[in-house]
C-alpha cells in the first residue's frame, strides 16, 4: 500500500456517515477485502503519519484543547484522530498546528466544559490504531496469539527504527497559536 492508497482510504474513512466504531467497521471490512499484507502496510503507513505529526507545536495545540491534561498516551490518540480527519487537514495541522482552530470537531468543543464532552466528542481515535490488527487477524486467523504475528509483520516491513523520545516535561511555552489559545484559554491554577 503506498501513501497515495493510504490516504484515500483515510480520506474515506473521514467523509463516512455514522459514528466512529460504524466507521471503523467499514474500514475493517475493506482491509478485509484485501490480502493481509495490506493490513500491515496501512498500520505502518498509520503508524508513518503519527510520527509525522509528533512535534512539540502539535503537541501544544493539543495540550491546548484538551486543558491542559494531554498525556503522552493521550497525545498519540490525538495524532490518530488527526490523521482520521483526512489527508487535507492532517497537512494543514502539521504544517500549522494554529489551523485545528478550523476543523469542525474542534470548532464544536468551543465554550463548552470537558467534563460535557462525550466520549465520541475528544480529539482522540484510539481505536484506529487496531483496526488493521483487527482485519489481519481475521485474515490470517491468528486472534489467539496476541497480535505477535501481525506486530511482527509491521516490525519487520517498517524496519528497525529507533525511536527518539520527546522530553516533553521541557516543552515551549509561548508557541504561536494565538487563534486556538483564544477558542481554548489556558487553565488558570486555581481552576
Amino acid at each position: 500500500m503506498n501513501e497515495d492508497a493510504f490516504w484515500a482510504l483515510i480520506d474515506e474513512l473521514s467523509r463516512r456517515p455514522g459514528d466512529r466504531d460504524e466507521r471503523l467497521e467499514w474500514l475493517r471490512a475493506e482491509l478485509v477485502r484485501r490480502p493481509a499484507t495490506e493490513s500491515v502496510a496501512f498500520q505502518v503507513r498509520l503508524e508513518e503519519a503519527c510520527e509525522g505529526a509528533d512535534s512539540r507545536a502539535v503537541w501544544t495545540a493539543a495540550d491546548l484543547v484538551e486543558g491542559g491534561d494531554c498525556t503522552d498516551d493521550g497525545f498519540h490518540y490525538f495524532t490518530l484522530w488527526l490523521v482520521g480527519q483526512g489527508r487535507k487537514v492532517y497537512e494543514s495541522v502539521v504544517a500549522d498546528p494554529d489551523t485545528l482552530a478550523d476543523v469542525s470537531g474542534i470548532r464544536a468543543l468551543v465554550g463548552r466544559h470537558r467534563d460535557t464532552w462525550g466520549d465520541h466528542e475528544w480529539p482522540e481515535w484510539e481505536e484506529l490504531d487496531y483496526v488493521a490488527q483487527d482485519a489481519f487477524d481475521e485474515l490470517t486467523g491468528q486472534e489467539d496469539d496476541e497480535g505477535d504475528a501481525f506486530l511482527d509483520a509491521v516490525e519487520e516491513l517498517a524496519g528497525e527504527r529507533e525511536e527518539d523520545e520527546v522530553p516533553w516535561g521541557s516543552r515551549p511555552e509561548g508557541l504561536a497559536i494565538p487563534r486556538l489559545a483564544a477558542l481554548f484559554p489556558p487553565r488558570s491554577s486555581g481552576s
